[in-house]
């Protein structure tokens, strides 16, 4: 299928032809057009019923735009093809609707075919036209007709497509080409989107959802928007919003999705969509860790810089490990106040007043505390990069559990010379 309909699949206009051979076809059309109704009825059963109602006209005015859009060809090569193609796309979808096989209307076009090559070869004879122009002319009829097909077959599948089960099916195979990484290709997506009457929008903003109690909503939930993708029923529920995520889109999320977490991704152009939904679900985990705080809705773009220092949760812990070894034949009690304090110390660059208002202690208690500090991490303290590592350490979330390792397993070995103290895990 294409994204303009029958841009893929159309045929050379048979410019080559003798543009005398449109006023010797045209005084056949209107009882080709019969002919060839008359004998798909009677070699066709499914279109062996009465056609008088508007079923019937629309499989006459099928034939009729073919065989005089196939003649005007002849006459003007340039003569535009979108009504005719509007018509075989109608005709497709009604066939669909109908109840019919695609094998029974691709079996419609073969006898139009051959009842179009049949007249032509009794109109070649009685014109003298040559084998030369005669061969040209079945090869440009078979192309045409081949096309036309081709556009009908396009308006079926998109009517199948349009049905209540397969539309939820369709859906998901978008939502899963959006979020395809490396990312799909535009003209697959489009195509695909077409398909289900999915306006393709330049950005989305992707939603990660937390079912409370860890139920999986239903498959597609009813108060959904309809143009909101969503795959429910998995172990990681998400949705796809086109555009930005406004006030009034999210409050009907929530009333449609009451009991469930929503982490909101940011808006991006839907190439990006996959990344954005990868940090929206980094938020609910962090949310859930107690990394950030557990509310309804987390929009992952005010917490970026705590999604990055979260990215590596190994990474991280081996950092804080190294980094704060020195505090390991302490209680966690000891460790957590200390690193509550050297938080505070960073955030408020060594202002012991500033220090003691966001502790709620005594500016006497913080210098006491400084001193084991400066006991504890000695020249670090005054190192920028030394600094910088620790605020990484203490942004990504909470504080460290109390380290595990003997002291004297952490300090510098006597061989090493190093700065920093060793340590190896158990």
């Amino acid at each position: 299928m294409s994204v303009e309909r029958g841009f893929d699949h159309a045929a050379p206009p048979p410019a080559a032809l003798p543009r005398k051979l449109a006023d010797i076809l045209r005084p056949e059309l209107a009882s080709l057009a019969a002919e060839i109704v008359d004998e798909i009825r009677a070699t066709i059963p499914a279109y062996a019923r009465p056609l008088d109602g508007p079923y019937g006209k629309s499989i006459r005015a099928g034939v009729e735009y073919a065989i005089t859009l196939f003649v005007a060809q002849i006459a003007d090569p340039t003569v535009s093809k979108e009504q005719s193609h509007e018509v075989h796309h109608r005709l497709g979808q009604n066939e669909m609707r109908e109840g019919r096989s695609l094998d029974t209307l691709q079996s419609a076009y073969r006898v139009g075919a051959r009842v179009s090559w049949r007249r032509i070869m009794r109109v070649g004879r009685r014109s003298g036209l040559s084998s030369a122009v005669m061969s040209q002319l079945a090869d440009a009829m078979l192309a045409f007709m081949d096309e036309l097909a081709s556009v009908a077959l396009d308006g079926y599948l998109e009517a199948k497509a349009r049905t209540a089960g397969a539309l939820d099916t369709w859906r998901r195979k978008l939502l899963h080409l959006i979020l395809e990484t490396p990312p799909a290709s535009p003209k697959a997506i489009a195509e695909l989107a077409q398909l289900i009457g999915w306006p393709v929008p330049v950005d989305a903003t992707p939603v990660a959802v937390h079912p409370a109690g860890g139920v999986a909503p239903a498959r597609r939930h009813a108060g959904l928007d309809a143009d909101v993708l969503a795959e429910l029923d998995t172990a990681d529920p998400k949705l796809v919003v086109p555009g930005e995520l406004s006030g009034a889109r999210l409050a009907s999320l929530q009333v449609a999705l009451p009991d469930c977490r929503l982490s909101i991704g940011p808006c991006v152009a839907l190439a990006s969509v996959a990344d954005s939904l990868r940090w929206a679900r980094n938020a609910l985990q962090l949310a859930e860790r107690g990394v950030l705080t557990p509310r309804p809705v987390l929009r992952a773009e005010e917490h970026l810089a705590t999604l990055l220092v979260n990215s590596d949760t190994g990474l991280v812990g081996t950092l804080r490990h190294r980094l704060f070894a020195p505090l390991a034949d302490m209680t966690g009690k000891q460790q957590e106040r200390l690193l509550e304090t050297l938080r505070a110390w960073l955030d408020s660059q060594g202002n012991v007043v500033e220090i003691a208002e966001r502790l709620s202690v005594h500016p006497q208690t913080v210098r006491y505390r400084m001193r084991q500090l400066q006991a504890t991490f000695g020249d670090s303290l005054r190192d920028p990069a030394a600094r910088f590592e620790m605020e990484l350490a203490l942004r990504a979330g909470a504080a460290p559990l109390p380290l595990r390792y003997p002291v004297s397993e952490l300090l510098p070995s006597p061989r090493s010379g190093g700065s920093h103290p060793q340590w190896t895990p158990r």
